[in-house]
């Protein structure tokens, strides 16, 4: 499994759906995890976006049929990007295979 983020912003439609019905959220949840996606943490925040969803998928052709589906609707625009693990970063960059876990060194 892959992490991404998706940052989400409301359209005007979107907010006055979220006002009338605001378990809408769970709703959509619900979908992505059946297209084949899981929800790992989600926040509602304040600035240019309206949630952070972190999101774990099987592969980017799974997360970009997520992203097309929940764009199509017209009720929030978002912004997906890949994460890599804080460890898994540093240790692609000192050269190691970015396995999960860290190798004991001699």
């Amino acid at each position: 499994m892959q992490t991404y983020v998706l940052l989400s912003a409301l359209s005007a439609n979107g907010v006055e759906t979220l006002k009338k019905n605001p378990s809408r959220v769970q709703q959509v949840n619900a979908q992505i995890e059946a297209m084949g996606a899981r929800i790992v943490n989600q926040w509602a925040v304040l600035g240019p976006y309206d949630f952070v969803t972190i999101i774990e998928a099987p592969d980017n052709a799974t997360i970009s049929r997520v992203s097309v589906e929940l764009g199509a609707r017209g009720g929030v625009q978002g912004m997906t990007m890949a994460a890599i693990p804080l460890d898994e970063f540093i240790e692609r960059l000192e050269g190691g295979s970015g396995r999960q876990g860290k190798k004991k060194r001699a």
